[in-house]
């Protein structure tokens, strides 16, 4: 029964990073934010210290959700990602 969580989370994280790679491809999100969503996935990619990786990569996306010059199709993707990522914590953590 402790696999079943190891594979939901596995799940919520390529759902996560399928998001990221909609804004990665999206020309209309500025080029500071496509860089911060890419500098996040890189940390989701990294398979050491995934815990410290994931609270790294939720306060990247998190901090640059602010930024005025979002798009507010890629705010809400964004905050979508952040939702996916937490729970992918609350999943490795149990």
């Amino acid at each position: 029964m402790a696999k079943k969580p190891a594979m939901d989370a596995k799940t919520e994280m390529k759902t996560a990073v399928s998001f990221m790679e909609e804004i990665l491809g999206d020309r209309r999100v500025p080029k500071n934010i496509r860089a911060a969503v890419e500098r996040a996935r890189q940390k989701l990619e990294s398979e050491v210290d995934l815990d410290s990786n994931l609270s790294s990569a939720i306060y990247e996306l998190d901090d640059i959700s602010a930024d005025i010059n979002m798009p507010e199709h890629t705010r809400t993707t964004l905050w979508e990602i952040v939702s996916e990522l937490e729970r992918v914590k609350e999943l490795i953590k149990k």
